[in-house]
């Protein structure tokens, strides 16, 4: 069945029965990570393969945080996905997730997950590669990596989530949409300019490393001042804080 065909099945059967589906999707993603701990998501394409400089880049990154312990979450597919899992799989430290979703092209595991799953509706997907998060790395990548960036601020901007810290890695490649929220969103006053301030623009690997640091820091005290501190997040949290 293609998607297209089952997103038509899905809307003219019963609306129960879609929110069902919809309701496992949460289920299996909240039950399988709301213990995982301190974790970092990736986003980017699915296109790069093992010769790409971004490729490069993520999987470094990747290991780097996995040997100081932090998860590492991924779509689960091929490019920047798949160098996410990779980076971790090799360091053995952390877990690497895989959080797939089922499409007719572009996606499929990339064997380098410790844990993994998939599912059938993109936004249950999004919340996952979210929810349990301190920050987001984005690398160059097409419309999904555009929505998953744009949303991540979204949600931060708004305060819908806990504060993260978002770092837009690739320069080169992000520099005109970089430009344009600074100069043409911040001068037409639909963001305002401290609104700038939430992306770390930056190909420095060790200065991410370094500030997802200082991010769980400010991770630990936001759940203690929101009486977590008997929480088992909380636990791996100050569990993470001690291995630096």
């Amino acid at each position: 069945m293609t998607s297209g065909t089952k997103h038509i099945k899905d809307t003219e059967h019963s609306n129960v029965w879609s929110v069902l589906r919809i309701m496992s999707d949460f289920v299996k993603g909240f039950d399988e990570l709301k213990n995982i701990g301190p974790s970092v998501t990736f986003f980017g394409s699915a296109r790069f393969d093992e010769n790409n400089k971004y490729y490069k880049e993520a999987e470094k990154l990747s290991k780097l945080l996995a040997d100081k312990g932090y998860n590492v979450i991924s779509g689960g597919s091929s490019g920047i996905m798949e160098a996410a899992n990779k980076g971790a799989f090799k360091s053995g430290k952390a877990e690497s997730i895989g959080l797939n979703i089922e499409l007719e092209h572009e996606q499929g595991g990339n064997g380098y997950t410790t844990k993994d799953l998939t599912f059938d509706y993109f936004f249950a997907r999004k919340v996952m590669l979210v929810k349990y998060s301190l920050a987001y790395v984005i690398f160059p990548g097409g419309f999904g990596t555009l929505d998953e960036l744009f949303e991540s601020l979204t949600l931060t901007q708004t305060k819908k989530i806990s504060q993260i810290s978002i770092f837009l890695v690739g320069t080169e490649y992000w520099q005109p949409i970089y430009n344009f929220i600074k100069k043409n969103m911040v001068e037409n006053g639909t963001i305002d300019i401290k609104d700038v301030e939430l992306i770390t623009f930056t190909d420095d690997l060790d200065k991410i490393s370094k500030d997802i640091d200082k991010r769980l820091i400010l991770h630990i005290n936001d759940l203690k001042n929101c009486g977590l501190s008997d929480s088992e997040y909380y636990k791996k949290a100050i569990e993470q804080l001690q291995k630096q």
